[in-house]
């Protein structure tokens, strides 16, 4: 039993499946109308490349990284802590020392918003802030407290062993006032564009961006692109529109891929069946393939210039160029889908889905246009099943 185990041991070695190739897509935007839709369509074909069992995915963010806020992150380290102390002094009814603490935390937290991924602790100390404002009779101020404090978490609920019913009685009169029924607008944008935009810790687009119907008061704004510092900042939302621009802060190994791009960028366009500048990229990336683009905008759309290549060869073993009309229904990631499945289904990559769900992937139009999602079998390469003269038509031949 021992020998037999044994000489099964290298026939078991050989059937062991191939490691999976490191893979990413990087979209080169050749003006600055094209940078916000170059991450969206990296994202996109991202996503289309995860679908292949062959493949591991590295996205921008864990090629370029995109590191925090260090001072943000100290600053709300102490905001922390600065509230624990103002609850404290709070519950001993020591209220000039607690109001003291919470002010101090306020100012920290003004700082920290890069750090932040909800509205905690910001929530917490604004409702003390205001508990202690009116406990000494200040209650306009109160009211401005809460306001704020509704305005970043609508549903954000007072502790009723802590607060007295006064404070919890004001704070539903400033949730149903006028007041806080106006609504303000904001247009957020950055250096590069294309950062994802989050407020109150939801994600709500890419610079440049106008978001509307914002509740007036205090918002968290936090920004994120791959290859750059996070950047966050507290947003005052009035009922006259305001502005945001940000200027990011680039990482190192994302000033080096920059330094690349030119050449990158020249060897897509031109289609070059071996590229170089491509090579030494990808092997600086850690990467075996990458699907490269460059995105150039047009008076009524952009043109793609997407090529597949081998990384350790050089060899571009694909490529097609297109004109993208917008993504005002949705289209445009169907359509890098489409485009990633053809050129890795006709470069002989290996086709396995990662899912074994016989419907995962599919829309219920692949007989129409029969794409191959994430390796799935083509439609035009189904065969027919049983001696059924329908079988496998759709009726719209004739059309």
């Amino acid at each position: 039993m021992k020998a037999l185990v044994l000489a099964l041991l290298p026939a078991l070695a050989l059937a062991a499946p191939p490691p999976a190739r490191t893979v990413t897509s990087l979209v080169v935007p050749m003006d600055p109308a094209s940078e916000s839709a170059s991450v969206r369509m990296e994202g996109y074909m991202n996503d289309a490349l995860g679908n292949f069992a062959s493949f591991t995915v590295r996205k921008p963010e864990e090629l370029f990284g995109m590191p925090e806020d260090t001072a943000a992150k100290a600053s709300l380290d102490r905001a922390r802590k600065g509230l624990s102390e103002s609850v404290a002094a709070f519950d001993k009814k020591e209220y000039e020392e607690a109001e003291k603490k919470v002010r101090g935390t306020l100012k920290e937290l003004e700082s920290a918003a890069g750090a932040m991924r909800g509205c905690s602790p910001l929530c917490e100390s604004l409702a003390l802030y205001g508990a202690l404002l009116h406990l000494r009779g200040d209650v306009e101020e109160a009211k401005l407290a809460l306001m704020d404090l509704i305005a970043l978490n609508p549903t954000f609920e007072l502790n009723p062993k802590r607060f007295g019913r006064d404070y919890l009685a004001l704070r539903v009169q400033v949730a149903t006032s006028r007041t806080s029924q106006l609504r303000g607008g904001a247009t957020v944008k950055s250096r590069p564009a294309g950062a994802r935009v989050y407020l109150d810790g939801e994600m709500v687009g890419y610079t440049p961006t106008t978001l509307s119907t914002l509740p007036i008061g205090k918002h968290l704004l936090r920004l994120e692109r791959p290859g750059f510092r996070q950047h966050g900042q507290l947003l005052e939302v009035t009922p006259d529109d305001v502005e945001v621009s940000a200027v990011l802060v680039p990482t190192p190994a994302y000033k080096a891929y920059d330094v690349q791009l030119d050449r990158v960028a020249g060897e897509v366009i031109r289609g070059a069946s071996k590229a170089s500048g491509v090579t030494a990229m990808g092997q600086s990336l850690g990467l075996d393939r990458a699907m490269v683009g460059t995105l150039k905008a047009l008076e009524d759309g952009s043109e793609l210039s997407l090529s597949y290549y081998d990384i350790k060869s050089g060899k571009r073993v694909g490529g097609r160029r297109v004109v993208l009309q917008g993504d005002e229904f949705g289209q445009l990631k169907n359509e890098l889908e489409r485009m990633v499945n053809q050129l890795v289904n006709t470069s002989g990559e290996e086709k396995v889905s990662r899912s074994s769900d016989p419907l995962d992937n599919r829309g219920g139009t692949e007989d129409w246009s029969a794409e191959d999602r994430g390796g799935k079998t083509k439609a035009s390469e189904k065969k027919k099943k049983g001696d059924d003269p329908l079988d496998g038509v759709s009726g719209t031949e004739d059309w």
